[in-house]
């Protein structure tokens, strides 16, 4: 069983502003520490792009260069997200137990520690709507809690789901280092504020 966090992806075929890599709409891509440059690019491209709106009047005049303009509400906006969440795999048969949904976030990875240590239930989204529920020392995750009988289902011991959150955890930590210096090589104007930004995003401005 592997946890990973991923990141929802849209084609961006017209994108200039730094180099991004091929990728279809409304796929993933796997966050961690060994990305290229490219996808490296493309995760920063698509995280800015989910706070593309128009900040409030006190967050200042939006610039006109494109690069300040697309940059302008990651690097203002009080509450950042960033499509996609921890999507949970069974790697010896390939079924996905949970499937990030629309409306859920990156940002939200937390809700892992609560179904471990709080209320105990986390959903990710809609179109499916995964669910974790804490049972005694097990966590039971559903694939679809709306879809058929045959929606995928199964429990593992808290312990381990303790341990696959960790490593997700640790796995969006490299991808952040990364991404700090890719932005020191490809926007070496923006890299702090954008790297402040991207923890912001990712919910790692403290630790878990």
């Amino acid at each position: 069983m592997v946890m990973q966090p991923v990141l929802e992806i849209l084609a961006a075929d017209d994108f200039v502003l730094w180099p991004v890599g091929e990728h279809e709409s409304y796929g993933h891509l796997v966050l961690n520490g060994k990305l290229t440059p490219a996808e490296v690019g493309t995760a920063v491209m698509r995280i800015a792009d989910c706070n593309d709106f128009e900040p409030e009047e006190e967050h200042g005049p939006c610039p006109t260069d494109p690069l300040g303009a697309f940059l302008h509400g990651l690097l203002t906006m009080p509450d950042l997200i960033a499509a996609g969440g921890f999507r949970v795999t069974d790697t010896t048969t390939g079924t996905v137990f949970v499937e990030p949904g629309c409306c859920n976030g990156l940002e939200t990875w937390r809700d892992w520690l609560d179904v471990l240590d709080g209320t105990g239930h986390a959903h990710f989204g809609h179109d499916p709507t995964s669910t974790a529920d804490r049972v005694g020392d097990t966590v039971r995750l559903t694939h679809d809690a709306y879809g058929t009988d045959g929606s995928p289902v199964t429990e593992l011991p808290a312990d381990q789901v303790r341990r696959l959150v960790t490593n997700a955890h640790q796995d969006v930590r490299d991808f952040l280092s990364l991404a700090g210096a890719w932005a020191e090589q490809h926007l070496p104007a923006h890299a702090a504020p954008v790297t402040a930004a991207l923890a912001r995003a990712l919910d790692l401005a403290s630790s878990p």
